[in-house]
């Protein structure tokens, strides 16, 4: 054994992690069983213990996945059914544990891997002397594709297999974690997009009660949640589109996955097509273990007692429309039909409100309407009913992340989707030919990422996003003056930055029940 290893004992058999700068990681970690055969379909299994020392050198398989998404899917990456694996970068062991990171990606349900450059955990690790954790779950129609309406006495198939992924990752870190130098009683979970709406959602959940201490939900999509019926409409369909009788149900188990993927990437562009504003897969109220509407709970007062970041990107749609992909209406006639199908779906809301909402947007028949309306209805509105309920018994923090480089602005991309993401990682120029600074911005770039990662690290320490450095403080949200940390090239504090916008929605207008 040398410097460059180490072997560490755990619950299920050794591993051998490297050294990496400062750090060890550990990659490809299995946390459950296989999810193939008579796993498919089916809630996570523990894994099984193995013989000898397990070689955490590779990232292990990722989910399976559209090979053609905006996500590519690097040479030494391999998709794969046995792919419920996590990551782990910690500081030497000496005795002393750590705080610990557990970091759920993004890709609207369908698309993403642990293993992305961007989410390397290294930087992290050695900034602020902790343990950081990556998590591969299973996506699209092999995890977010609620069958269980197709269930017969001989074939079950399961809900939220992919938030039952997660809390199985949550499960392991608590058992585990200790033997890498992490403390399991200091677990901060957080997710950006999907990833986000992951926490969000977990924060609701009873069973992941416990099983971690702080929150951060990036952009998270908290109203992208959907009713048992809906479920089974789109349950239904990808039937037809793998033209499998309802009889012939059982052969979901014992097709290639490559079927099931193309199936439901079908899906993927066929739904916020028919009704713009939603996502073909998503988790689901099975009133199981998501009992209600998260947004709702929230509201109940029945979400976790933890301390929570939550917070958007002023710019969010640009990227979506950039990509001109249909996860996000972006023209007046997508975002319309989305309010119709919202109307449709909801008899119950006021035709008038819905009007009021639609006037507030006066730039509406432009791009540029459309997105703000876009983008507050998915990700502001959202962020700010969360904050509001959640405020009201656990400290929470809001914020707005303005950052842009003069390249962004140039494009009109500004602060769109995703682009906190190197800021909290600290990694930059991990997108091929990255175009981030081709004009320039670096120096404030990594002035604005540091004042990330301080605050976010000491959130994960402290329980409280402290500056140590000088930077603005940040006051926690309250419903009574509602103070927001507007992240740019100055932080600045702000009491109430989208009054307007608050007012026009109100608490309750998306009507979850």
């Amino acid at each position: 054994m040398d410097a460059e290893t180490l072997v560490v004992d755990c619950k299920y058999g050794q591993a051998r992690g490297y050294r990496d700068g400062a750090t060890y990681v550990w990659k490809g970690i299995p946390y459950a069983g296989s999810t193939a055969g008579d796993g498919r379909f089916r809630s996570p299994e523990a894994p099984e213990p193995w013989n000898g020392v397990l070689d955490c050198a590779r990232y292990g398989p990722i989910a399976p996945q559209s090979p053609d998404g905006p996500i590519a899917i690097t040479p030494d990456m391999t998709p794969g059914e046995d792919c419920l694996s996590l990551n782990i970068w910690a500081p030497e062991p000496d005795g002393e544990l750590r705080p610990v990171l557990v970091w759920i990606h993004g890709g609207a349900y369908v698309l993403g891997y642990s293993g992305q450059k961007i989410y390397d955990g290294r930087h992290l690790c050695e900034t602020g002397d902790v343990v950081v954790v990556t998590v591969n779950y299973r996506l699209g129609a092999l995890g977010f594709l609620d069958l269980s309406s197709l269930s017969t006495a001989d074939c079950t198939f399961e809900s939220n297999l992919g938030l039952r992924d997660q809390i199985a990752a949550l499960e392991w870190v608590r058992d585990c974690i200790t033997a890498f130098g992490g403390d399991p009683t200091d677990v901060t979970l957080f997710g950006e997009s999907s990833g986000g709406g992951s926490v969000t959602t977990l924060l609701t959940v009873p069973r992941a009660e416990g099983l971690f201490h702080r929150a951060i939900a990036q952009s998270p999509p908290a109203t992208s949640v959907y009713g048992s019926e809906r479920a089974a409409t789109v349950a239904e369909r990808f039937l037809e589109i793998l033209d499998v009788p309802r009889v012939a149900v059982a052969t979901l188990r014992s097709l290639p996955y490559e079927q099931l993927v193309a199936a439901g990437e079908t899906l993927v562009g066929e739904i916020p097509t028919r009704v713009p504003g939603t996502l073909a897969m998503a988790p689901v109220v099975d009133r199981d273990l998501v009992p209600k509407y998260p947004v709702a709970a929230f509201q109940k007062g029945l979400s976790h007692r933890v301390p929570l970041i939550i917070g958007s990107n002023r710019d969010e749609p640009s990227i979506f429309r950039f990509m001109n992909s249909p996860l996000m209406p972006v023209d007046a006639t997508a975002v319309h039909a989305m309010l119709e199908a919202l109307a449709s779906d909801r008899p119950d809301l006021d035709p008038e409100r819905l009007a009021e909402i639609v006037a507030a947007y006066p730039d509406l028949p432009k791009a540029s309407g459309a997105m703000a309306l876009s983008r507050d209805a998915a990700f502001r509105m959202p962020v700010l009913w969360v904050a509001e309920a959640h405020a009201r018994h656990s400290p929470t923090w809001v914020y707005r992340f303005d950052h842009a480089t003069p390249i962004l602005k140039a494009t009109r991309l500004g602060a769109a989707h995703a682009t906190e993401l190197p800021y909290v990682f600290g990694n930059f120029g991990t997108l091929g030919r990255d175009p981030t600074f081709w004009l320039g911005g670096r120096k404030g770039a990594s002035e604005v990422a540091g004042r990330v990662q301080r605050r976010w690290l000491a959130f994960a320490r402290h329980g409280v996003p402290a500056a140590l450095d000088g930077s603005r403080h940040w006051p926690p949200y309250e419903p009574g003056d509602r103070l927001t940390l507007l992240i740019d090239g100055r932080d600045t504090v702000v009491a109430d930055p989208d009054r307007e916008m608050r007012q026009v929605w109100g608490d309750r207008v998306m009507g979850f029940t």
